[in-house]
């Protein structure tokens, strides 16, 4: 199975400006996410799909694969479907640039339900910290008990309302799967109106009824929005490298 990972990059996020670009541990955070997911042998390569001239130099200085990609897309999502229609895969894996704590076990996970032709998306989860139930910049996801999702949010879920202490909670991982098929149709939906609720862009798959297979992994990431995250991204890698 040809796997292409691609690394989603621009320098104009709104929150937290030129993020990808922030130094961690004297590198940048694109520098982190392109090593960590180079990594895993599954891969077959790993293509940075920027709007960026500036980090398309980047890329070309550090001898990283590269692609320009159209200054309009709205999402990740759509940045993976343009390299699709250029370079052909059998799965492509969408690596969030502000994922600097991504190791090969989550790419390893991430393939492991595309094993199936029947998968058309996969995803990762993680039990979720107590610091991140009620924070709105971790997602969460419930899964049925096949381990499909059944939904993602920003919200506290489950609500446990007896306080049992018994139910589990997990926090979304920024990483994807897709077979081209995925991507082709989730390029031709129109976003819905979960999706721009909660500014997430996985739920255009379950409004329109495709399966997204999720797998439990141990190894917690922070994705970075503001500096905050960055302050406790520090203190992680860290600990964890």
């Amino acid at each position: 199975m040809r796997a292409l990972a691609v690394i989603p990059a621009r320098l104009a996020s709104t929150r937290l400006p030129r993020k990808v670009l922030r130094e961690i541990a004297g590198r940048s955070m694109l520098a982190h996410v392109v090593e960590g997911t180079r990594g895993c042998s599954q891969i077959s390569d790993v293509i940075v799909a920027t709007d960026s001239d500036e980090i398309l130099a980047i890329c070309k200085r550090n001898g990283w694969r590269a692609e320009m990609t159209s200054s309009s897309h709205r999402s990740g999502t759509d940045r993976v479907w343009e390299v699709a229609q250029r370079i052909a895969a059998d799965v492509y894996l969408n690596v969030q640039a502000d994922e600097p704590l991504v190791r090969p076990e989550h790419i390893q996970a991430l393939l492991a339900p595309l094993q199936d032709a029947r998968v058309m998306v996969s995803t990762i989860k993680t039990p979720c910290s107590a610091a991140d139930v009620d924070n709105p910049n971790a997602v969460k996801v419930v899964t049925d008990l096949g381990g499909r999702a059944l939904y993602f949010t920003r919200a506290s879920v489950p609500f446990d309302r007896d306080n049992s202490g018994l139910v589990a909670r997990f926090k979304h991982l920024g990483f994807y799967g897709y077979r081209r098929d995925a991507l082709e149709k989730f390029n031709s939906w129109p976003e819905s109106e979960l999706e721009r609720a909660e500014r997430l862009e996985q739920l255009r798959f379950l409004d329109h009824g495709m399966q997204i297979h999720v797998v439990e992994t141990p190894y917690d990431t922070v994705g970075v929005d503001t500096e905050e995250d960055l302050k406790r991204l520090q203190q992680m890698f860290q600990q964890t490298r």
